[in-house]
């Protein structure tokens, strides 16, 4: 199972691309870039001005997974549609909470 996350000493790193001004907010499966690497997708309706995007993408995650927002950070790309997140949190707890919505259909609540 190729999955867009990586556990981490102190959570887990978790690779996105995301699309903003979309029609809806959803988390839309996984995409392989061109340099080989799984990435979530998510899109969202927030402007990617003054982080409005990133501020709804993790939203939408942390809504989806029932965490709070102050586990994620943005550890690379804040201003490119890929992104790498940081969630705060018990790394092993972390990939089995992902792991169980992934094997129900891993998408938005």
């Amino acid at each position: 199972m190729r999955v867009p996350w990586l556990p981490a000493v102190d959570g887990l790193v978790l690779k996105l691309r995301v699309t903003p001004r979309a029609r809806r907010s959803a988390i839309d499966g996984t995409i392989e870039d061109a340099d080989g690497e799984f990435r979530l997708k998510v899109a969202v309706t927030a402007a990617p001005s003054d982080g409005a995007a990133n501020e709804a993408t993790i939203g939408l995650l942390a809504k989806t997974w029932r965490m709070p927002k102050s586990a994620f950070s943005i550890a690379a790309g804040a201003a490119d549609r890929r992104k790498t997140l940081h969630i705060a949190g018990d790394p092993v707890d972390l990939v089995a909470r992902l792991e169980r919505w992934w094997q129900a259909g891993g998408k938005a609540a």
